[in-house]
């Protein structure tokens, strides 16, 4: 029944972008709603109603016959018409396979393993690529999308990129194609040459993906016994102030000590100890005021009983020396005095996370991928507002693509984190990114054109995403509440729009007069957001602070 719900929600949603579609934009000539239109409106937008956590922004000041846009309407490319989905496809191939792909060379688009690209096939050699994928049997349904750019008066070609698998079609009456792909795996390009039929092809060597590391557990497990690792009194004396442990637990603790000692050499083990031997001489001293303090209070048989517990001459305070220094071996019966009271007045999980390997516990959380990957969720959810993360957050190499193919940056550090191996390295550079992030500049003059506190998310595909205009390009853009130093061109134009409900004015940077994107304004007075600015990736610089 749920299923069937969705359906029709659905099925609504593209009638009403139909009829949206053949509307005029007459926004400034519209007059006062009679109460049959005003029904009419709400009627038509009634498919907009969402609520949504990365709307709240909106809501906020949302009045009451106002409605939000819907960002699920985006990311279906209904402008795309009606498409089929394909057959016979493959999930994905094992990595070190080198396979032979029709190649689509684009620029200004990075595709990452797991985003949507939406193209349209207009050229016949493109055509013929198309036909070749759906047909081939080694790879069925699935293309190699490189990034090309230009350098002064020359074209370079990327040498990793992502290959992608076409989940649905059309095939226009024209004969041009309407293509949704999403990406895969990353790949290396090994050769690239034209085939017989005019369309790019290429060797590509699928990279296998590293699995995420984590912090070993042996490093920072619990400790053994403080006996065993100072090895200063016996195992009978400690054991009358060692809290009574169940024996396997204490059988445990023994095992996984001797496991992970035995791993050492004698230089390591002596560094092993020497560290332990210092945390717990830091440790106490901080606390030392205390201690005495503690001790000051108890009775002299309590104290008396404590010093020859373990193992102390029994020699009260009149050993102490006439300048009032305590001679060394009374110093030593303290220390270990105030050791043994620490330990039975103190939490022993501070301990338990004691590093106990030979790098220190901030080195392993440099790399642990886990550690990494929550981060960066937080990171993310202070740009995106509050998103459910909880299905990728405990799988940081899909988060890792995920963050890196919704960041918005430029395409040239888009292909940085494309071509970054190894998924710790990959999100260290993307919290860098996020930590940074604050203005969004004109790629030519370096003008500020938008910020990080403008961002506004109008897709499901988050704050950046690619679309395809009527003939052929793929843009990524970016899109945001409002824009600095923007100068517009020509009227809107609501044909061809990839926001259902808006339409498109061209955006020139007003300093260098560089295409930078597009404003988007609703056709419907009740329509939320009323406008907002798109900018193209290709076009923005890589200095975001």
């Amino acid at each position: 029944m749920d299923d069937e719900r969705i359906l029709e929600r659905e099925r609504l949603q593209i009638e009403l972008i139909r009829e949206l579609d053949f509307e005029e934009l007459q926004v400034e000539e519209v007059e006062e709603d009679s109460p049959d239109s005003s029904e009419d409106d709400d009627d038509d937008l009634a498919a907009f109603r969402v609520t949504s956590q990365s709307h709240t922004r909106l809501s906020d000041n949302l009045g009451a016959d106002e409605l939000i846009f819907n960002p699920d309407v985006a990311s279906l490319h209904t402008y795309l018409g009606e498409v089929e989905d394909t057959q016979n496809r493959i999930a994905s191939v094992d990595g070190g396979t080198v396979l032979k792909l029709p190649l689509f060379y684009l620029e200004g688009v990075v595709l990452f393993p797991e985003s949507t690209l939406p193209l349209r096939i207009i050229q016949s050699s493109f055509l013929a690529a198309v036909e070749r994928a759906l047909n081939q049997t080694n790879a069925p349904c699935t293309i190699g999308v490189i990034r090309v750019y230009r350098e002064g008066h020359q074209f370079k070609y990327a040498t990793v990129g992502t290959t992608a698998e076409i989940r649905q079609y059309r095939r226009l009456s024209d004969g041009s194609f309407n293509v949704i792909t999403r990406g895969q795996q990353r790949f290396r390009l090994k050769r690239r040459w034209t085939d017989v039929e005019g369309f790019p092809c290429g060797e590509v060597h699928i990279v296998d993906e590293d699995v995420p590391l984590r912090t070993p557990r042996d490093a920072f497990g619990k400790l053994v016994p403080i006996s065993n690792l100072r090895d200063r009194c016996d195992s009978s004396e400690m054991s009358i102030f060692t809290p009574h442990r169940d024996t396997d637990e204490q059988q445990s603790q023994a095992n996984s000590e001797e496991s992970f000692e035995s791993g050492l050499t004698l230089s390591e083990k002596r560094l092993h100890y020497s560290a332990l031997d210092s945390i717990m001489d830091d440790w106490t001293s901080i606390d030392d005021d205390q201690v005495v303090s503690t001790s000051n209070i108890q009775s002299s048989a309590s104290h008396s009983y404590s010093s020859k517990s373990i193992g102390c001459s029994g020699q009260d305070d009149k050993n102490v020396s006439a300048n009032g220094k305590i001679p060394v071996s009374q110093g030593e019966d303290q220390k270990h005095y105030r050791l043994t009271s620490f330990r039975e007045k103190t939490d022993l999980n501070r301990f338990r996370m004691t590093p106990r390997a030979f790098w220190p516990f901030w080195v392993y959380r440099m790399y642990d991928s886990y550690h990494l990957a929550q981060r960066a969720a937080d990171l993310w959810k202070q740009i995106v507002g509050v998103p459910n993360m909880e299905a990728v957050v405990n799988k940081p190499d899909i988060l890792s693509f995920f963050i890196a193919s919704k960041i918005p940056v430029s395409e040239s550090i888009r292909q940085e984190l494309l071509e970054i191996d190894g998924v710790s390295y990959r999100l260290h550079r993307e919290i860098e990114l996020l930590e940074s992030f604050d203005r969004v500049r004109c790629k030519h003059c370096q003008t500020v054109i938008a910020r990080r506190s403008d961002m506004l998310i109008i897709s499901n595909d988050g704050p950046l995403g690619a679309y395809v205009n009527p003939h052929g390009y793929v843009h990524e853009i970016m899109t945001f509440y409002k824009a600095n130093d923007i100068a517009l061109r020509g009227r809107p134009v609501l044909k061809d729009s990839w926001f259902p409900g808006y339409a498109w004015t061209i955006a020139n940077c007003a300093t260098c007069e560089t295409q930078l994107g597009w404003l988007f304004t609703a056709a419907n007075k009740k329509l939320k957001p009323s406008s907002f600015w798109a900018v193209r990736s290709s076009q923005v610089a890589d200095d975001m602070r």
